[in-house]
């Protein structure tokens, strides 16, 4: 088990956030879970159904889980909430270990198959709650990271980032956070601070329930081989514990397969990579893309 590491992950309300949030709680850190639902049946699901989930409920989870959650309050799309965030983070633990950059705006019409500009131009927000907040999230990490010389930053990617899937604003937003790593990397370098972009499989969440009802066709083979979000969460941390940590920082890396790589299972399972499902490449070097 690892003891005292502090964790941030952002956008954990549900959904693979609180998986993440809840896979570190098994692993013994102290999770700070941010999002925006403090009432229950607040957020509803594709369908209009009503989605359970509270930064509450996950913090709660996480302690259940043999760590230590605690619930925080957090728009990301307002810069200030993220710098209290941050702030309190450093008042109360000294120091942080991992930032999960998760957060991302979830538009009703995100897996309606239309084309972008039959969908209301609100999808576009992912790129601000998605992209730039986790931008703003990580310049606030690395502040605290860089000058105690270790931490891990890691954004929840897809393989949306180079194939279509949901359309454009998506597959910028997730390309974009392939990109970010990559170049934090290069200014990370020697900082014993690492970052690093996941393309997560098909995720079990609340979500891809409803997801599954409204597109069976698209959906249901992919939830059969589903991950559970918590692995994810065991992923980063031996990605942070690898001999190899410096190589892989900077890097796409589907967890799939690096798990495979390091070791670790999803409950004693190991998942199958999906991109050859997708039609999708081995992720690149975000430079030789971009």
């Amino acid at each position: 088990m690892t003891q005292n590491k502090v964790a941030i992950v952002t956008g954990a309300s549900r959904g693979a956030g609180a998986g993440i949030a809840r896979g570190f709680g098994e692993l013994g850190y102290t999770v700070y879970v941010t999002g925006r639902t403090v009432t229950p049946g607040d957020a509803k699901g594709w369908d209009g159904t009503v989605l359970p989930g509270t930064v509450a409920e996950t913090a709660q989870r996480v302690t259940e889980n043999g760590g230590k959650g605690i619930p925080v309050v957090c728009d990301h799309a307002d810069d200030s909430s993220v710098a209290q965030l941050f702030e309190q983070v450093m008042d109360e633990q000294g120091r942080l270990d991992v930032l999960v950059n998760n957060a991302a705006y979830m538009h009703r019409q995100l897996i309606e198959k239309m084309p972008f500009w039959e969908k209301e131009l609100d999808a576009q927000k992912i790129l601000d709650v998605g992209l730039r907040s986790a931008y703003v999230a990580s310049w606030h990490a690395a502040r605290i990271m860089v000058p105690q010389r270790s931490g891990i930053i890691a954004m929840t990617s897809s393989f949306g980032a180079s194939c279509y899937m949901h359309g454009p604003a998506y597959g910028a937003q997730k390309a974009g956070l392939d990109k970010l790593a990559h170049d934090m990397e290069h200014d990370f370098r020697g900082t014993g601070v690492a970052a690093v972009s996941l393309w997560l499989g098909p995720q079990v969440t609340e979500r891809s329930q409803i997801a599954v009802k409204t597109n069976p066709e698209q959906y249901e083979g992919f939830l059969a081989m589903a991950e559970n979000p918590e692995f994810s969460a065991h992923v980063i941390d031996a990605i942070d514990k690898a001999a190899n940590r410096d190589e892989l920082s900077g890097q796409t890396l589907i967890v799939s397969e690096i798990a495979k790589e390091l070791g670790v299972t999803d409950r004693g399972n190991e998942r199958p990579s999906h991109r050859e499902m997708l039609g999708s490449p081995r992720p690149k070097n975000p430079a030789a893309v971009y």
